[in-house]
């Protein structure tokens, strides 16, 4: 087989730019996507059904359909409303976001409903409120087993922002299709770009063990589990 490198050469600045573009769609999506999840798990853990109903379709339609499909709609359908004509940077992220949306808002549902419901019981003991008991003791504790998932989540988010190339979003994958279109040859652009991704998502594994390992080493709740144990033991005392 026959490698050109004269090719990768040619568009390495090309390649560049498109990971550029990959990192900041994926780094927008993860970020926007995961306000939006967090307020989506907290819907989703509303015991009225009535007002959970929307979280619950919401989560069901993004998780439920292709992201393909949701970018076309997203594209085609509901940015010519906002923007004329449609930049399909912009469409791409409000996508990303909105999907990883749904995903997160599972992962952070899950995390809370891990955490033992004693320790609600405990810090609504010391007079904290709902908001309070969720920010200081509930959602730092659950954030530690939420890491693995949500790095999990900035992985996949990563890799499927190369569907956008359909629509002409310059990130790494457009790179690689309009050197293919030019050269008429697929190992050189597609072996690169496949060797690109494995190395960003490699580099991505490695930070996020770097940071679960220091959280494990500095648990940001233990100052609340110790409140709480306190709590319980005047509990016992006055009882």
């Amino acid at each position: 087989m026959d490698f050109n490198f004269q090719i990768i050469a040619e568009y390495a600045p090309f390649f560049a730019k498109g990971v550029l573009y990959t990192l900041g769609i994926s780094l927008v999506g993860i970020l926007c996507g995961t306000i939006l999840g967090l307020g989506m798990g907290l819907g989703r853990l509303i015991q009225n059904p009535w007002l959970r109903m929307p979280f619950t379709w919401y989560v069901n339609f993004f998780r439920g359909t292709p992201l393909l499909v949701q970018l076309l709609i997203i594209h085609y359908g509901l940015m010519p409303l906002f923007m004329s004509p449609p930049n399909p940077v912009v469409s791409t992220m409000v996508g990303l976001s909105l999907n990883a949306g749904a995903y997160i808002g599972e992962v952070f549902r899950g995390g809370i409903q891990s955490i033992d419901r004693g320790q609600t019981e405990a810090a609504r003991s010391l007079g904290m409120t709902h908001a309070q008991t969720m920010r200081h003791v509930i959602v730092p504790q659950a954030f530690r087993r939420m890491l693995p998932p949500l790095g999990n989540e900035f992985i996949v988010l990563l890799k499927d922002s190369s569907v956008a190339s359909v629509f002409a979003t310059p990130e790494l994958l457009y790179w690689g299709r309009a050197a293919v279109s030019q050269y008429m040859r697929v190992w050189e652009p597609y072996v690169t770009i496949a060797l690109i991704y494995l190395f960003l998502t490699l580099t991505l594994t490695y930070l996020l063990n770097y940071v679960e390992k220091r959280l494990n080493q500095h648990d940001p709740s233990q100052a609340a589990k110790k409140e709480l144990r306190a709590a319980r033991g005047a509990e016992r005392h006055l009882g």
